[in-house]
């Protein structure tokens, strides 16, 4: 699902080290993704990369991208099953088929015929969604239902919209990330939309969001970020009113249920010394969960989540807010 970047969850604050006091960082900033991107990096030689990084977001776009009709997600959901799926394409199908199963079906990429359907979506919205139309579309849910053979994508139902968006950012961050290792480039911060990958010699200071539903923007807490990367979902920006039920409606769909309402856990923040697409998919998963399942999960896979944080914001019973944090995340509270 497509997060606007009026989310912003994350905002880069202060950045310090003593051993980079003599070198000038490069920063950059553009559009990708459908939202905007900042980057700062160390390079001794004060090399511009700007027009590399266009093109690599261009080609993650053209294999990724719901909202371009020519790229190969969309053509793969239109229901051309010629198309030969690029590295970008494997990698991201892959990893999320590894998040798909560690969530039990929780983080499933085949909710884009159900995105669509709620109007979060680049297609046309379903009008007066109710159980029994609900019903009818999650017989299109299901990652186990679509397979990746020799380069091409094979869907049991042709009705399988594949959607990557609660990935994708994270997943270009980290393509941009290896970029510039490539280019021995070793530190460096790579900001889409509020996701963030930040390695080298170096400690990042990052904000998160307090959860505000007037639109404005305050900060509820700040972390250091070392060597590790950041991503945040929240649900308090985007939703959608029902004029009939007075319901709020999420961006974020649970797969189960077919259903995106409003659950009383506001924001996931997620943190790890992993790519920024694993973090990114996961911060979904959670919102997708709920406060009580999120907890539970996390104490069920403490042991296979090696350096996992995570930061959740949530509402009690009285409406007010509460936040929850595992024991090994340092924050500091911002007045």
């Amino acid at each position: 699902m497509k997060r606007l970047l009026s989310l912003l969850i994350l905002l880069i604050l202060v950045s310090s080290c003593s051993k980079l006091k003599d070198n000038n960082p490069i920063k950059l900033e553009g559009d990708a993704l459908g939202t905007t991107f900042h980057i700062t990096y160390y390079d001794k030689n004060q090399r511009n990369y700007s027009l590399q990084i266009d093109s690599l977001i261009h080609a993650i776009n053209k294999s990724l991208s719901t909202y371009i009709p020519t790229s190969d997600i969309s053509k793969i959901n239109q229901g051309d099953m010629s198309v030969i799926v690029d590295a970008y394409f494997e990698e991201v199908f892959n990893k999320s088929y590894k998040v798909y199963k560690a969530t039990n079906g929780i983080f499933d990429p085949t909710i884009g015929t159900l995105v669509n359907a709620w109007g979060f979506g680049p297609q046309k919205t379903m009008a007066h969604l109710n159980q029994t139309k609900i019903d009818s579309l999650l017989q299109y849910v299901g990652y186990d239902k679509v397979k990746l053979v020799n380069h091409k994508i094979i869907k049991s139902n042709p009705g399988i919209y594949l959607d990557f968006n609660a990935i994708a950012k994270g997943y270009a961050i980290d393509v941009l990330g290896r970029f510039f290792e490539t280019q021995n480039i070793a530190t460096y911060l790579i900001e889409i939309g509020g996701e963030i990958r930040a390695r080298g010699d170096k400690t990042w200071k990052v904000a998160i969001e307090h959860p505000n539903f007037d639109g404005s923007q305050t900060f509820q807490a700040s972390i250091n970020l070392n060597n590790e990367s950041i991503a945040t979902s929240g649900s308090y920006r985007k939703f959608k009113n029902d004029v009939e039920t007075g319901k709020k409606y999420i961006h974020i769909i649970n797969p189960k249920t077919g259903f995106a309402v409003m659950s009383n856990l506001l924001s996931a923040s997620v943190i790890a010394p992993a790519d920024c697409a694993d973090v990114d998919a996961y911060a979904t998963a959670f919102i997708a969960m709920g406060l009580e399942q999120t907890k539970t999960f996390l104490k069920a896979n403490a042991s296979g989540m090696s350096g996992i944080k995570v930061f959740l914001i949530y509402s009690d019973e009285n409406g007010s807010i509460q936040t929850f944090k595992t024991e090994n995340l340092v924050l500091t509270k911002i007045d």
